[in-house]
């Protein structure tokens, strides 16, 4: 394993913990600011909306700038960004720089998977970009509680200055060991651009992502409800169930990126979500014998967990080939539609919670996996028809 690709993978941990760890610290902001902790909670809505909406526009945009200098940069405005939140006065500077902060991750992160899936050694792509990915696992499994033991210990202020210095070691790291070639997308006019991205092998594969992002976070929002239920789980079991999935997502990424490069990016999706799908109908049948025994409820939990993440090299290994040259912004929308889906999940699964109960919601999530299967399924009848990008 290069050391350029563990560099990467620490830009990823680094970049998708300062927008998770506030989940953290929210009482400690809310306190220290005088606002309510609805109110510090929309710090994160800020900063996935903004990723959602800069991400797709930066990669058009910043398509001509090497990689190296565009990752780099970014992270040097993250930095700032981090530092300035660990002096904020009031709330609404706070919100000002979390915004700030998440326009260089809307820029850095495509350029990340992008540079990965481009400088791995031919049909290894897959695991590449699976271990980039190991980071956004990483950032939910350990930099989310550790900022939130530092923010505890030290207060709110102490974690964004953590972030800041940790943005500091992500660009040392990219400077000794990124290559340094002028790895860019296509010089292309914006117009050329767009008339390729907007190809429908590349926009079904798109919404496929974010139908899948969307069943699945539906259903992670909703789980500790659904546990108690259908369990009685207490805390400490529920925090079993989310330690377990995503210990399991560590697996599933390396073991979907890696069955990607095997047996190639449809086949690997077709049996990741096709898995999602079973495991949420599984959820759906323990629902009507319930009281049902934890256990049997946290194998099909652990078994969604793994999948869901199984699919995310398998997606981004689909879209670079769909795209080619255009990878860094294919997967700079991959990006916003990701932050779409988990945005869209949590409120279609409020409304569903509301009017259906927690019940349905593994047999909505289902229909969602189902959906994205069709969809992948016609992205690919469109390409073999040779209507993608060459």
């Amino acid at each position: 394993m290069p050391s350029w690709l563990i560099a990467l993978l620490a830009a990823a941990f680094v970049l998708y913990t300062d927008d998770y760890v506030i989940a953290g610290i929210l009482p400690e902001i809310s306190s220290d600011l005088q606002v309510s902790e609805g109110q510090a909670g929309q710090l994160v809505t800020v900063f996935s909306l903004t990723v959602a909406v800069v991400a797709p526009v930066a990669a058009v945009v910043l398509a001509r700038l090497p990689r190296h200098r565009l990752i780099t940069g970014a992270l040097l405005v993250f930095i700032a960004a981090n530092g300035l939140a660990a002096v904020a006065p009031s709330f609404g500077v706070l919100m000002a720089v979390r915004v700030l902060a998440a326009v260089a991750a809307a820029a850095a992160t495509p350029a990340i998977f992008a540079f990965a899936a481009r400088q791995a050694p031919a049909g290894k792509a897959g695991r590449y970009l699976a271990v980039v990915s190991f980071g956004v696992t990483g950032s939910i499994a350990a930099g989310v509680p550790i900022g939130a033991w530092i923010g505890g210990t030290f207060g709110w202020r102490a974690t964004f200055a953590v972030m800041g210095l940790s943005g500091v070691l992500v660009v040392l790291a990219i400077l000794v060991a990124v290559p340094r070639g002028q790895e860019h997308d296509r010089t292309l006019g914006l117009r050329e651009q767009l008339s390729i991205l907007l190809q429908r092998p590349i926009s079904l594969c798109l919404i496929a992502n974010c139908s899948l992002m969307t069943g699945s976070m539906m259903m992670l929002t909703y789980l500790a409800p659904y546990l108690a239920t259908v369990s009685g789980a207490e805390v400490e079991e529920r925090a079993l169930a989310f330690g377990l999935a995503g210990a399991a997502g560590f697996i599933g990424i390396w073991l979907g990126g890696t069955a990607a490069d095997r047996w190639g990016a449809d086949r690997a999706l077709l049996f990741g979500i096709s898995a999602i799908a079973v495991a949420m109908i599984v959820l759906w049948l323990i629902w009507f014998g319930r009281p049902v025994p934890l256990p049997i409820v946290l194998v099909a939990t652990t078994v969604w967990g793994g999948m869901a993440f199984w699919n995310a090299p398998a997606i981004q290994v689909r879209l670079t080939s769909f795209a080619g040259p255009l990878a860094g912004q294919a997967l700079g929308l991959n990006t916003s539609g990701t932050y779409l889906g988990v945005s869209c999940g949590a409120a279609i699964g409020g409304l569903a919670l509301a009017e259906l109960g927690v019940g349905a919601l593994p047999l909505i999530s289902a229909a969602f996996a189902c959906g994205a299967v069709l969809l992948l399924a016609c992205a690919r009848h469109d390409s073999m028809k040779g209507n993608h990008a060459p």
